[in-house]
């Protein structure tokens, strides 16, 4: 159970008013059709029999007579069926690596890991989804599935999913494109599903996970998370490197080896850059050095103006 003030300590640790302010107005809505049961702020294309008018239709046998409109009948002497707009929901699943590697923080800011970024991308964004009276999920993962919490948005359910992420013991090696898969499985209803991870494995198994998604006809974004470190590699001097989820330790001259390092890094996420753009994913590179009230603010924005 966690206390009241640790609970609070969480909220100020996780969720910038800075970026809230920033991403509020914006509208997180998938760019695909999208099911859901619960009211919300967004339109379904399907039509049905609710509450707001959309349309006549002719009406075909078979069709039940209640929804005649008869004042139509007097004026026409036709037959029309009276459709209305269905309301629904968007549900938003938060998909978030707690491998070893996310316990990486560079020496710049040792107490901000890579998990803590993506912590506090997953409040926000779950924060602005409820806010909007749309559903939030999560999914926890290293290389299995190590937590599920279905989308909803009851009025506790951002509390719930802060506490969780924040009690989270992962920490074994990452196995994404699996549990892609799983995510997949487990989903029901199209969403939009916020994949946030440093994407530390096999790109061809993750390109096959988010393959899945799309066939599944989910709307994805790709959130990879680095340290600034992990990007610009700046070391100088003499430095021993020790792996995160392979135990290795190995003592190299930086400036030897960084040339090397920075073209298998540009190799490995333009693989999986160049896959999302031909499935239609959004992908972004996300620097744990850059504050959070700057890089997700102009993500979304950009996004936001590519659907109208």
């Amino acid at each position: 159970m966690v206390s009241p003030e640790a609970e609070k300590s969480n909220y100020r640790r996780y969720l910038d008013p800075r970026t809230l302010a920033k991403i509020g107005a914006l509208d997180i809505r998938a760019r695909l059709i999208v099911e859901g049961f619960v009211t919300g702020m967004h339109r379904s294309p399907y039509k049905g029999f609710s509450i707001e008018f959309a349309q006549h239709r002719p009406y075909s046998t078979g069709d039940d007579i209640k929804y005649i409109d008869w004042k139509v009948f007097g004026r026409t002497d036709r037959h029309y069926i009276k459709q209305y707009e269905e309301e629904t929901n968007l549900q938003v699943m938060l998909v978030v690596d707690a491998s070893t590697s996310m316990n990486f923080a560079g020496e710049a800011n040792p107490n901000w890991r890579k998990f803590d970024h993506a912590v506090s991308i997953a409040a926000s964004m779950a924060y602005v989804a409820l806010h909007q009276q749309d559903s939030a999920g999560l999914a926890i993962f290293d290389s299995k599935l190590r937590r599920l919490i279905r989308p909803s948005n009851n009025p506790r359910q951002w509390r719930i999913l802060i506490d969780e992420l924040t009690s989270t013991t992962g920490g074994a090696k990452t196995d994404a494109g699996m549990i892609l898969d799983a995510v997949a499985e487990e989903l029901r209803h199209r969403s939009l599903i916020i994949f946030i991870s440093d994407l530390f494995d096999d790109p061809g198994k993750i390109i096959k996970g988010i393959r899945h998604l799309r066939y599944r006809r989910h709307d994805l974004i790709v959130l990879q998370v680095l340290d600034h470190e992990e990007l610009e590699f700046p070391f100088r001097a003499t430095t021993m490197f020790k792996g995160v989820e392979l135990p290795s330790e190995v003592i190299v001259e930086p400036q030897a080896i960084r040339e090397a390092y920075m073209e298998e890094l540009r190799r490995h996420t333009d693989e999986i850059r160049t896959a999302c753009h031909q499935l239609h994913v959004d992908y972004v590179q996300v620097d744990t050095g850059v504050p959070l009230d700057v890089s997700l603010p102009g993500f979304l924005a950009s996004r936001e103006s590519r659907m109208k």
